[in-house]
């Protein structure tokens, strides 16, 4: 399958791979964000690199072709990360809904502290709670750059007492139609 390397300090240069070994290499936890050794012959030999696309036939779902980006692995480094949860929030198994709000976060870190997820542990959450970013401990060496403190996981669902207030409306109403 064809392929393009390039990065800081070096010009863009074609390359052929594998698709197998390719699907090997990213279908660990660390997905797309995998650190990829490349080796042969040619000035991306022995380059770090992260797959940054992959060209797929709509129809047949084979690679068609992909691109990565070359790293040096001593500077820090923007990507995407998946958010997943952890647990079933007291909310869900009060009828509530779990909303994940960000399912990706960008991280500022080394390439080789890329975590393969940001985990969230939502046991605790009750209906109408919400976890910001400020809340999420994140890995040792890693940052989400971000200047407002925004929502990232939400527990949505009729509260409780929403449904008593709701039920009392009712009988005043009732009440008030039948005088």
């Amino acid at each position: 399958m064809p392929g393009v390397v390039y990065g800081k300090g070096m010009d863009a240069c074609a390359v052929s791979v594998d698709p197998k070994d390719l699907e090997k290499a990213i279908s660990t936890e660390g997905g797309w964000n995998t650190l990829i050794t490349l080796k042969g012959d040619g000035p991306f030999a022995d380059k770090v690199v992260i797959l940054k696309d992959l060209v797929v036939d709509p129809i047949k779902g084979f690679p068609q072709h992909a691109d990565f980006h070359a790293l040096d692995v001593k500077r820090k480094i923007y990507t995407m990360v998946p958010v997943h949860t952890v647990g079933k929030s007291q909310g869900e198994k009060e009828g509530g809904s779990l909303q994940v709000v960000r399912h990706e976060l960008e991280v500022y870190c080394l390439p080789s502290q890329i975590p393969g997820s940001i985990d969230v542990d939502v046991t605790a959450l009750k209906i109408g709670d919400v976890v910001h970013i400020d809340d999420i401990e994140l890995p040792e060496g890693v940052e989400v750059p971000h200047e407002v403190n925004f929502t990232v996981v939400t527990c949505t669902g009729r509260k409780p007492e929403e449904e008593e207030v709701d039920q009392e409306q009712e009988q005043e109403q009732e009440v008030a139609v039948e005088e």
